[in-house]
């Protein structure tokens, strides 16, 4: 089975009205279970009434004190717990799948600009020619480079395609919907096992470097993913070190209060000063994870590599490992410049992912597969929007299906 196919079959039955549907039997099911709880805490209030009257009746007469009696209110209370137990189980399946589907309609939500732009015309090619021709394969060419993929991608995936419709022997238009669809994200996945889940530091604080050029969205990048982890249970520190861009500590201040996350910053201070008492605060106080704004220069490449290395040395020498993560933040809508700020950003530092925001802005949803081609480097968050949901764990099976839903 390719791709494309698996994917279709994955998230059948995930259109909005059926998910609504599936919502409110979820709340009937849900209203039953708490009516049947209740009732179950009533039947056990009952029996603990029982038991008292039983205990004051045998202190008048001690004849009167059964064992069976006993035995069977032990029975009725324990064939109760394992219904408790079944419910709480019942209850995280269905957050569980509940989250899950919210995620799919986020993705698709999301990628609706670039699944009209991009897809839509994918599918009027497959009407406009009933037969693959070379006039099909030049237009299918520009279709994907004004996608964003990018146009060395593009070249090595029409060689691909060509070859294998010459060796399959392939005429209808219309069998080459899910082979474009498989072959493009081969080249996204590559044969390498990409992970998208952020590396933590078992044995110590867990340090992320956030780079990335001004305007781009990387603030509230930081504040977004605070958030997360904040609901995930840990405590979170925000580290402001881009000391210079005017008002960006104060910035990040102010996100960190709304967020309710702890925060360490300085201004008209040396980065890597910051950097060190960050940590050490950090340390001190049992924080789990430190996030770290960076300044977003890269006019000068040679001053803000000395700065980063600068801040990675004080990391090194504060915490087991060092940064567990340096995340790259770029905005989608600015294209193929974004692709060229990550390699410029790679020339100098080493990058763990990428964070691709206002994904939802663009009709240009190739992007992600460019600069997966382009950079090598793994996206391992997407923004789709304004909410702090809209940040989401990159995630190539929902990407596709956001991408592609209206071929399937």
């Amino acid at each position: 089975m390719g791709l494309f196919s698996k994917i279709k079959n994955m998230f059948k039955g995930y259109d909005e009205e059926e998910v609504v549907e599936e919502e409110k039997i979820e709340t009937e099911e849900d209203e039953e279970v708490e009516e049947s709880t209740e009732e179950v805490e009533k039947e056990e209030i009952a029996i603990e009434d029982s038991q008292e009257s039983v205990e004051i009746e045998n202190e008048d007469d001690s004849e009167e004190e059964e064992i069976p009696q006993e035995t069977v209110e032990k029975e009725e209370i324990v064939e109760e717990k394992p219904q408790k137990k079944e419910k709480k189980k019942l209850f995280k399946k269905k957050d569980k799948e509940s989250e899950e589907k919210k995620s799919v309609k986020i993705y698709e939500k999301g990628l609706t600009k670039s699944r009209q732009g991009f897809v839509s015309k994918l599918a009027n090619l497959t009407t406009k020619y009933n037969k693959v021709t070379e006039e099909y394969f030049e237009e299918l060419e520009e279709i994907l480079i004004m996608a964003d993929i990018g146009v060395n991608t593009v070249m090595d995936f029409m060689d691909r395609l060509r070859d294998r419709v010459k060796k399959e022997n392939i005429e209808d238009p219309e069998l080459l919907k899910e082979i474009i669809v498989d072959e493009l994200f081969i080249i996204y996945v590559n044969d390498e096992v990409l992970s998208n889940k952020i590396n933590y530091n078992e044995n110590d604080v867990s340090v992320i470097l956030f780079i990335g050029v001004n305007g781009v969205g990387k603030t509230t990048t930081i504040a977004k993913i605070a958030n997360k982890l904040k609901d995930e249970g840990k405590k979170v520190l925000m580290v402001g070190a881009d000391t210079f861009r005017a008002g960006a500590v104060e910035q990040l201040r102010e996100w960190s209060e709304k967020v309710g996350v702890g925060f360490f910053g300085k201004e008209d201070s040396d980065p890597a000063s910051v950097v060190y008492d960050g940590i050490t605060m950090a340390k001190d106080e049992d924080y789990d994870v430190v996030l770290v704004d960076t300044a977003g220069r890269l006019q000068n490449k040679v001053n803000l590599m000395k700065e980063l290395e600068k801040m990675n040395k004080v990391i090194d020498s504060l915490v087991d490992g060092g940064a567990c993560e340096t995340l790259l933040v770029l905005d989608a809508t600015t294209g193929q410049n974004g692709i060229s700020q990550a390699n410029a950003f790679k020339e100098i530092t080493n990058i763990t992912g990428i964070v691709l925001t206002k994904l939802d802005g663009t009709a240009k949803g190739g992007i992600v597969l460019a600069i997966k081609e382009s950079v090598g480097i793994p996206v391992k968050y997407i923004g789709l929007g304004e909410t702090k949901d809209d940040l989401q764990s990159f995630d190539i099976e929902k990407y596709i299906y956001g991408l592609f839903k209206d071929m399937m």
